[in-house]
């Protein structure tokens, strides 16, 4: 290039100043930039007060949440709790001296699981019944002292009296096996079959004791005292049999009150006035 044609550009150029390129957003676009990072902040701010709230309202603290408390010896919820799946734990219990309640708007099942998820033992109050399904039922006093016990083979009451207070008393719709059967003191004692025999067995003996009150046995038809190796024995200083039939008399005009008591083939009992030889004989029409 010539010289003078150089020496021409530099004065064009120191005349005219050093030339600035601005870099930037400027215009609308400064402003929606402002503005979009104005509502981040509100919104940073409305999320951490919401938070902070939901923090208050919940009750979280390091030790847990609402009535959640989280301890050395496992979670301990204070109040009324609701759970709308199934809650698995080892123990549950309540705080010393306060209930545990359970409650439920239909029923509570309590379920014993193996290995294999199998349950072995359910508990279920429901509103109609308590339902235990077991292989056996027990129930024991604190020191271990069995009360009662159920299963397929059979039920066993361990305390030393059962007391059934239904007015009806207690109805056995099969057999009965007991070493004593007695009322409470000043109550009578009734054993009774409306519709069926009522039959007591014993292989050493039956014994029927009223000691402070009189022994009634009442029946419809016939009542027998059948011994087939032993004896009947009525024991006692007066014995009354009031309805004997009397034969007739010997003789029309005697007044006589001694009678004989006579013993028809058929075991049939009356009544005869004596005389100086048995009149039994006179009176067989009885038997008949």
């Amino acid at each position: 290039m010539p010289q003078e044609q150089y020496a021409h550009r530099s004065t064009m150029q120191t005349s005219e100043g050093p030339q600035v390129y601005k870099v930037g957003i400027y215009g609308w676009r400064k402003r929606c930039l402002y503005f979009f990072v104005l509502l981040l902040m509100i919104l940073i701010l409305v999320n951490l007060a919401m938070t902070i709230w939901i923090l208050k309202v919940m009750n979280f603290t390091i030790d847990g949440m609402g009535n959640l408390r989280i301890t050395d010896k496992g979670l301990k919820l204070e109040g009324d709790s609701e759970f709308l799946k199934p809650l698995y734990a080892k123990e549950i219990r309540s705080r010393p001296g306060n209930p545990l309640y359970f409650q439920s708007a239909r029923n509570v099942t309590v379920n014993i699981l193996n290995e294999k998820t199998k349950v072995l033992t359910r508990l279920v109050t429901g509103p109609q019944a308590v339902e235990a399904h077991s292989q056996k039922f027990e129930v024991k006093t604190l020191s271990g002292k069995l009360l009662f016990s159920a299963d397929d083979n059979e039920v066993v009451v361990g305390a030393e009296r059962l007391r059934v207070l239904g007015a009806e008393g207690t109805v056995f719709p099969k057999s009965i096996e007991t070493p004593n059967v007695r009322a409470d003191p000043f109550k009578e004692l009734r054993l009774e079959s409306p519709t069926r025999a009522l039959v007591m067995e014993a292989p050493k003996g039956i014994e029927i004791n009223a000691e402070a009150g009189s022994l009634k046995a009442t029946c419809r038809t016939e009542l027998r005292l059948e011994s087939k190796d032993g004896e009947i024995r009525l024991n006692s200083a007066k014995i009354k049999l009031p309805n004997l039939p009397q034969g007739s008399s010997s003789s029309a005009g005697s007044r006589q009150k001694i009678y004989e008591l006579c013993v028809c083939p058929n075991g049939r009992l009356f009544l005869s006035q004596a005389g100086t030889s048995s009149t039994c004989q006179i009176n067989t029409s009885v038997c008949i």
